[in-house]
């Protein structure tokens, strides 16, 4: 049985930036509902060819969003119940399943409990419900007590997942998510730093309640088969190969992307099994168009991220080239007000709306195996292939148009051309900085896999 999942191409936007929502919450200020600019962009993302949408945080937080007051208020920066349901039925309106984040890794200083806690001392309710909390120390808040926190953020309190109080708190939360808000999935903020025990009872509660509902772990570095897999979650984020996918770009070396692709996803990949979530930026990370040394290596990227194994996703803007990069103290970059990208040059976006119809027409690109054919420095070509269906993706960095012979294939169409076709032997020919997609009838799938 497939999971929706599979056939997904999401959009990912950080709400809170994407709506030029204030930077900080004042907590008193009546809900403004900026939602309402994701909602008036739904149809731009549906003629995208996106199915489904990864909101960030949006619940009642203190400043970015991962420092969460209220696991059951919309940020009144962005809004209130009423729109936030108003968002998500126009998502199913239009076909588009969504996905929010769930930060239940810590919350922020403003968060109800903990606010309790520093008032109640030693005597309160809460003490069990975050980590480390210590009496003996005090911190630079002068709460009178020390806490664990997420990777020396102290404004960013760590929550104890072994305490039964906390976790029906989350718990009802999410329930409260999907029957009430009627979302379809979760992205889970810091997974790879999340109590194993916790990730799958959550997972095994959330299937409780919709058999498809689909979890998402954020896993920076690690087996990602630690978080993703049968009782835990549906997928994780694949930071290898985000890596891998602009540097073989920027270092003209294919070789690079191609062993992290056949590590994961070859005859022998750790990862065959797992639908994994592909990305070349996102909320965290420089934009794609600021980090690419040539510009027009946009274009073999994206064609890459749509046609390898896993789920691709587009970061809001980008596929307008929009750019930025972090520093370290400001983000803000990343995540600028959706008005304020220029949508000047859209030959990017129009490849992007081809690359998803591909996908939706060839089940090899959402389901097929993996295998590499050719691997240099400037060109990669790889096979695609499900049931009745073998696909021949190809590659090429290099500044000049590129024929690459692979042994041993058959005659092959192109998809884009059915008037091009490559005899058996003949040189597969792919265009400067640019890819091609070819289709051959079903033959046997050979056993044998490049070591890239």
């Amino acid at each position: 049985m497939t999971h929706w999942s599979e056939d997904a191409v999401f959009y990912h936007i950080y709400p809170l930036g994407y709506c030029g929502a204030p930077r900080t919450n004042d907590f008193a200020s009546p809900p403004v509902p900026r939602l309402d600019e994701i909602t008036r962009r739904i149809d731009e993302i549906a003629d995208l060819g996106c199915t489904a949408v990864y909101l960030g945080p949006l619940f009642e937080s203190s400043t970015h969003g991962y420092d969460t007051a209220d696991y059951r208020t919309v940020d009144r920066r962005l809004g209130d119940r009423d729109d936030l349901v108003r968002l998500v039925e126009g998502f199913h309106a239009a076909g588009i399943r969504v996905v929010l984040d769930g930060v239940f890794h810590h919350v922020g200083r403003d968060f109800g409990p903990f606010q309790a806690l520093r008032t109640g001392g030693t005597a309160g309710p809460y003490v069990d419900w975050f980590r480390g909390v210590d009496f003996g120390r005090n911190n630079r808040f002068g709460d009178g007590f020390a806490y664990d926190d997420w990777e020396g953020h102290d404004d960013l309190v760590a929550l104890n997942p072994g305490c039964p109080d906390l976790r029906t708190h989350l718990f009802d939360a999410v329930a409260w998510m999907i029957d009430d808000l009627g979302i379809d999935g979760l992205r889970l903020d810091v997974a790879y730093a999340m109590d194993r025990r916790f990730l799958s009872d959550l997972a095994g509660f959330c299937r409780s309640k919709r058999a498809d509902f689909w979890l998402m772990g954020e896993m920076i570095h690690g087996d990602y088969r630690e978080i993703a897999g049968p009782d835990l979650l549906d997928s994780a984020t694949n930071y290898e190969a985000y890596k891998g996918l602009y540097s073989s770009l920027n270092d003209v070396n294919y070789h690079e992307i191609a062993w992290s692709l056949n590590r994961q996803f070859g005859r022998d990949g750790l990862y065959r099994d797992r639908n994994l979530y592909n990305f070349v930026d996102n909320h965290d990370v420089d934009r794609a168009a600021s980090i690419l040394d040539d510009p027009e290596h946009l274009v073999p990227l994206y064609a890459l991220l749509f046609t390898m194994p896993g789920i691709p996703s587009v970061y809001a803007g980008s596929e307008w080239r929009a750019e930025g990069r972090r520093t370290p103290r400001d983000d803000s970059a990343l995540r600028p007000p959706a008005a304020s990208v220029p949508r000047t040059d859209d030959g990017l976006r129009r490849q992007i709306r081809l690359l998803t119809k591909l996908r939706r027409n060839h089940e090899a690109l959402r389901r097929g195996d993996y295998r590499q054919l050719h691997v240099s420095h400037e060109q990669l070509v790889f096979e695609r292939r499900s049931p009745g269906e073998r696909l021949v993706i190809a590659l090429n960095a290099g500044p000049d148009g590129a024929a690459v012979k692979i042994p041993d294939t058959p005659r092959l169409v192109n998809v884009l051309d059915p008037d091009e076709a490559v005899e058996a032997g003949e040189a597969l020919p792919i265009p400067r900085r640019g890819w091609s997609i070819w289709e051959s009838g079903d033959s046997p799938f050979a056993s044998s896999q490049s070591s890239g």
